[in-house]
């Protein structure tokens, strides 16, 4: 069968990204080709197992110290495999903290390219040996980090994953992630008590059938990959056992590099308490989730009668980027993710409290307003290829894009004229979305990942405040990031 020709401008497109991905020579955990030596894809063993929890690590007096290795060998989808892991496990053990806490972090390199870690959605210190993105661990070094976490800090759902930029698709779609909990204190945590509280951490990637990762090609990197084999917890379509009326809250985490997450549970609506690891006012049931990749949603499950009932992700059209490069597509699914499986005899569980504790809205007046534009289009690499930029410019980490004054309150304009949503992450500093151009309803809670529409924009309102120090806002399709879509923040006090 003879291949259809490729277009000048897809050619463009490959060869362009072909030069600017991270070269992988040096990696040795992902398959040199498509399917790899032995070629086809890793075939799940696991399906249908009962979902199993992370290993938890709590702080106690205060303080939690834990050390985490990244390193190839993990047992995914029931497979052993030359995937990623944190200790040996993909997803990493679950950190579990309480405001006021110190988490202090020995992260030891066994990657052969450098790597870093993001506490993704902390509260905390941008500076020094905290969430600094700039920092490099080296292959065969270890780094010693120190959250110090506000005694004010929000309890929620949250989670770490590698940040060195250049490389931060490739190792998560590898397999390195892990939630990151903060727990309110004793006493002083709102009345959602469930039967049952589940992380399910949501991740993709393609293993070819030796179980080591199948490097992507250049179009999945412009459309933002997506893997083969969706996990939850690292296991393919695992089943959640449960109790007639036995509420569950489930803390939903995309971790996946570029996919985003429409969930509907069959027959059983959500009920979403949290968001971004930020309260809600009250309760709010919801048909489905929609989860951006980075964003978190806690939502509470209360099972029916008997029977098994799908979590199903939806298809999802991203925008009409395949278009634009000449073939290929940015719409997948529907899948199933997970199925809960509802027997045994029936419970009556506590009601949910009416009201939650929301964070106010920020106060004082608006000191700055600012526009910035996620774009995207031919002309990167000296004229070829395609260019992912911010504001027409690529990321550089000794530049200042934003000098901001420690305390402002700012709104921000962020336009994304490309055909293709974005995702956009701020560190640091949560943000309040005031609109969206598509004329989605706003959560109305600080957050710190916004998808935007295609040919669309958002408005923000940030608060400065906590923190001084640089770090970084990018698109969280992180094959996008590693292209340069990324840029600096410095708040200065």
């Amino acid at each position: 069968m003879t291949p259809a020709p490729i277009s000048r401008r897809r050619a463009l497109v490959l060869g362009g990204l072909g030069a600017a991905s991270v070269a992988t020579g040096a990696t040795g955990w992902i398959a040199a080709n498509a399917g790899g030596a032995t070629g086809g894809r890793l075939q799940p063993a696991d399906t249908g197992a009962a979902l199993a929890q992370p290993p938890v690590l709590d702080s106690r007096g205060g303080r939690l110290e834990v050390e985490l290795t990244a390193a190839a060998g993990v047992r995914l989808a029931g497979r052993d495999t030359a995937a990623l892991g944190f200790n040996g496990t993909s997803p990493g053990p679950t950190l579990r903290v309480r405001p006021g806490d110190e988490l202090a972090v020995r992260l030891t390199n066994r990657l052969d390219q450098p790597t870093n870690l993001h506490t993704h959605g902390l509260r905390v210190s941008p500076q020094a040996n905290s969430d600094n993105p700039f920092l490099r661990v080296d292959p065969g070094t270890s780094f010693d980090y120190l959250y110090r976490i506000p005694p004010e800090h929000p309890a929620g759902t949250y989670w770490y994953h590698p940040h060195h930029h250049g490389m931060v698709a490739d190792q998560i779609f590898g397999g390195l992630a892990g939630a990151l909990l903060v727990d309110p204190p004793p006493g002083q945590g709102p009345d959602v008590a469930t039967v049952e509280d589940r992380v399910l951490l949501v991740t993709d990637t393609t293993l070819d059938s030796g179980g080591r990762v199948v490097e992507v090609g250049a179009m999945d990197r412009a459309m933002g990959r997506e893997g083969e084999l969706v996990l939850v917890n690292g296991q393919h379509q695992p089943v959640i056992p449960a109790a007639p009326g036995a509420t569950q809250r489930w803390r939903i985490i995309n971790g996946c590099v570029s996919r985003v997450l429409v969930l509907r549970l069959q027959d059983h609506p959500f009920v979403q308490v949290a968001h971004d690891g930020t309260f809600l006012p009250g309760p709010v049931p919801r048909d489905q989730v929609v989860l951006a990749p980075g964003n978190r949603v806690d939502v509470v499950v209360t099972p029916t009668g008997p029977g098994a009932y799908p979590l199903i992700a939806e298809a999802v059209d991203r925008g009409d980027m395949g278009a634009m490069m000449g073939g290929g597509t940015t719409t997948s699914g529907p899948l199933t993710v997970a199925t809960m499986a509802i027997a045994g005899t029936p419970v009556t569980a506590p009601p949910l409290p009416a009201t939650l504790p929301a964070e106010a809205a920020p106060a004082g007046p608006v000191t700055g307003q600012r526009q910035v534009a996620f774009q995207m289009g031919m002309g990167g690499m000296g004229g070829g290829g395609m260019a992912f930029t911010i504001d027409g410019r690529t990321f550089d980490p000794a530049r200042d894009d934003q000098m901001i004054t420690l305390g402002a309150v700012e709104e921000w304009t962020v336009t994304n004229p490309s055909p293709l949503a974005h995702p956009f992450h701020l560190h640091v500093w949560p943000f309040t979305v005031l609109a969206l151009s598509d004329g989605t309803p706003p959560v109305g809670v600080p957050q710190d990942v916004v998808l935007i529409p295609a040919r669309g924009w958002v408005r923000l309102r940030i608060p400065f405040t906590g923190f001084s120090g640089r770090s970084v806002y990018h698109c969280h399709i992180l094959d996008h990031e590693d292209a340069g879509m990324m840029a600096t923040v410095n708040v200065r006090g």
